[in-house]
């Protein structure tokens, strides 16, 4: 009986820590968004400066030298548009996947680790109630009550093989 109580209160626990994905899920692609858009302001205005000089966006970093301080503010110029481009990229991936292959792209290179963890440092955690909290939940409870039964079943059957040699020695 102490064992079905634990192997429930495992899969609980496990229903209640992996149906959160799909809210942290929602709160990383808004933080993500909002990066986007933030990056989105700073290349437009640079953008924009740059063609009221009659200049594209390349030929206005070209000219952008003459001191240690412009030359910086180039490459930061240089390395926002690289990052405004890989958020962009990755926000659009994210919102037009579903839940589930948001799971499976984010254990591999789909996620701007900077943003993921600031989300976390942020992450309020809520109780889902739709289709992909539930289905969430559900596997959660499964994995995590099959794992303890297995871990509770190997473990007694080592305390069998213990008790059994005991017993032949004496």
């Amino acid at each position: 009986m102490i064992v079905r109580t634990l192997t429930l209160a495992a899969g609980l626990t496990g229903a209640a820590t992996s149906s959160q994905f799909p809210e942290f899920s929602q709160q990383y692609v808004q933080r993500l968004g909002g990066a986007v858009d933030a990056l989105a302001e700073v290349v437009t205005n640079f953008d924009s400066s740059a063609a009221a000089e009659g200049l594209t966006r390349q030929e206005a970093l070209e000219q952008m030298m003459g001191s240690e301080f412009v030359a910086r503010r180039r490459s930061d110029m240089e390395t926002t548009f690289a990052r405004y481009d890989t958020l962009r990229t990755t926000l659009t991936k994210i919102e037009t996947a579903g839940p589930f292959t948001r799971a499976y792209r984010a254990s591999g290179s789909g996620v701007d680790t900077e943003v993921a963890k600031a989300t976390w440092r942020a992450f309020e955690p809520a109780v889902p109630l739709n289709f992909a909290g539930l289905m969430f939940a559900g596997f959660g409870f499964f994995a995590s009550a099959l794992s303890f039964g297995a871990i509770i079943f190997l473990f007694r059957g080592c305390l069998r093989m213990i008790f059994r040699s005991s017993k032949q020695v004496s």
